[in-house]
């Protein structure tokens, strides 16, 4: 078995980890606001209409993946190969709640998913170096 030399590339785990932690942070505030103001203009679709969906549920989603990615990240800086399996999952989970939210906000939704990508991809391709 050869050995792992971390070369360059390993900064882009730590910048997977890094957008985790952004992304849970994120999530979690999005989850609070949508628990306690459900009816605000935040979670207003571009027609008018509140988005299709029970808003407080949807926060409470949004504080469970955004605690979810918190430790995804946490983990992740620790350079278990499960950890790198547990955040490509956690960030596709992520990516296709986003996209669930595109109605009510559409740009949102397009910035998250791109940050969710660039996470999968860091860890995917260049996570194998975190072992070293």
């Amino acid at each position: 078995m050869s050995e792992v030399r971390a070369t360059g590339w390993v900064g882009w785990a730590y910048f997977a980890a890094v957008m985790l932690f952004i992304g849970a942070g994120i999530d979690l505030f999005y989850g609070i606001m949508a628990i306690i103001g459900p009816n605000t203009a935040y979670f207003v679709g571009s027609g008018g209409g509140v988005a299709s969906f029970n808003v407080a549920a949807w926060g409470w989603w949004s504080l469970i993946i955004g605690v979810l990615l918190l430790l995804a990240g946490l983990f992740l800086l620790r350079g278990a190969m499960w950890a790198r399996v547990f955040a490509v999952i956690i960030a596709g989970v992520n990516a296709i709640t986003q996209l669930m939210s595109l109605p009510a906000q559409p740009w949102w939704s397009i910035v998250m998913v791109a940050i969710d990508v660039l996470v999968i991809y860091a860890v995917t391709v260049h996570g194998r170096e975190l072992r070293s």
